[in-house]
């Protein structure tokens, strides 16, 4: 997936004998997850973010207290029921996303955006660190009126704290239909954690977090 010659590189430094994007990864196990108690369904709320690699986003999202679960997609397009190929095609107007269930009672939905701020490269136009192309845009994909204000607020808060020099093209849209990826990319971290560890460190996405916000992300 994403960048071929950066996976290609690193599978002949590693001694892998294939690097296409389509091949559909070989599974290892995925660790047991421990059992939490089950939220009160008035506090659950969903939440979609589109960052570039949707592998990374939803490690970092995975780990966010109060995140209940989290799928792998495609929104913000035109073309119904997308497959991974029409995507990266990029034909189809869709971006790699993750829609994500919280719990209220745990996480505020500003709270949410400010760890999805601090996991992307709010200034890069259709790209994101090694990714190029309108399918790893950043985007939040507002579902009511009340994140739409939260969403814009925390945009505008960004750009008067002078962080940035350059505009913060992050686009604030209605969600519309949202596709899950194929079931290989769900938890692609955990499926496939060599891969997925060598595809991290080729496409440079923690050292540019690093000089962007300070700090770096898994």
């Amino acid at each position: 997936m994403k960048s071929f010659l950066i996976i290609c590189v690193l599978g002949i430094a590693f001694g892998l004998t294939a690097c296409s994007q389509t091949k559909q990864p070989s599974a290892t196990a995925v660790p047991a997850t421990v059992t939490l108690p089950t939220p009160d369904l008035k506090n659950l709320e969903t939440a979609t973010f589109a960052g570039g690699c949707f592998w990374s986003m939803q490690r970092m999202l995975d780990e966010v207290p109060g995140v209940i679960t989290t799928t792998v997609g495609y929104t913000g397009g035109h073309v119904d029921n997308p497959t991974y190929e029409q995507v990266s095609s990029e034909t189809t107007g869709h971006a790699e996303s993750v829609e994500v269930i919280f719990d209220t009672a745990q996480i505020s939905y500003a709270k949410l955006l400010d760890a999805y701020w601090h996991d992307i490269d709010p200034v890069s136009v259709d790209r994101q660190f090694c990714d190029s192309g309108s399918s790893y845009r950043p985007a939040i994909f507002y579902h009511n009126a009340e994140q739409q204000r939260l969403a814009e607020a925390s945009k505008q808060s960004l750009v008067a704290s002078g962080r940035f020099t350059q505009p913060i093209v992050t686009e604030i849209v209605a969600a519309a239909a949202f596709y899950p990826a194929e079931e290989y990319h769900q938890k692609f971290y955990l499926k496939s954690p060599t891969q997925y560890a060598m595809y991290r460190a080729g496409c440079g996405r923690d050292a540019q977090l690093a000089q962007i916000w300070g700090t770096t992300s898994q």
